[in-house]
């Protein structure tokens, strides 16, 4: 049995690799071991997410990709976590994660056929659940976020997030130097918005 473990933050700020010793465990408390890792700092409410599709594009039928929390698979909307349970659907992929038990017996070999179509029935039904609430948490905080910088602009006390000047110089000129978006975001650890953001400034 081959395990990826896809490990994702929303921000360069954040560390990515925070849950691999859980993953790590997780898996070796079933005897297995992950095989590969992906890791990458962008939004969970966006498909575009360059390490999640490569985790996709090497997977073979039967893989296990796992997780921390579905959070960390998705906070899309509805319509952009159908396309991606399409993707892994076609992949044959089993979703394992740490927060939702329904899902472990797919880390193991399965008994019977029918033990395995209900799980895999009970986890499908689950995933879309939790998919739905992480996405309800990100529209939450978004809203209380506007709601929060319109009362600052209102008081006169809202200057936004200051910008790393030193940084986007640099990647600034790595564009010039005709550098690919990814090598950009793995030599500076930004994320893709940010590139697409000095892309457009620099057009």
């Amino acid at each position: 049995m081959f395990v990826r473990a896809y490990l994702r933050a929303s921000t360069t700020e954040q560390d990515a690799t925070r849950a691999r010793d859980a993953l790590e465990a997780f898996a070796a408390e079933r005897g297995l071991h992950v095989a590969a890792w992906y890791v990458e700092n962008e939004s969970g409410s966006t498909l575009a997410r360059p390490e999640l599709f490569r985790l996709l594009k090497d997977a073979r039928p039967g893989d296990v990709l796992l997780v921390e929390q579905v959070d960390r698979l998705s906070r899309l909307s509805a319509a952009d976590w159908e396309k991606l349970k399409a993707e892994i659907s076609a992949r044959r992929l089993r979703v394992v994660a740490l927060d939702l038990p329904t899902s472990w017996m797919m880390a193991t070999d399965k008994p019977d056929d029918f033990t395995a179509r209900m799980f895999e029935a009970i986890n499908a039904m689950m995933l879309d659940m939790l998919a739905a609430v992480a996405r309800k948490d990100y529209d939450d905080r978004r809203r209380r976020q506007a709601e929060g910088q319109a009362k600052a602009k209102a008081e006169g006390r809202y200057k936004g997030r200051p910008e790393d000047a030193k940084r986007n110089a640099g990647i600034a000129d790595m564009l010039a130097r005709g550098m690919s978006w990814s090598q950009i975001q793995s030599a500076t650890g930004c994320s893709r918005a940010t590139v697409a953001k000095i892309a457009k400034r620099a057009a």
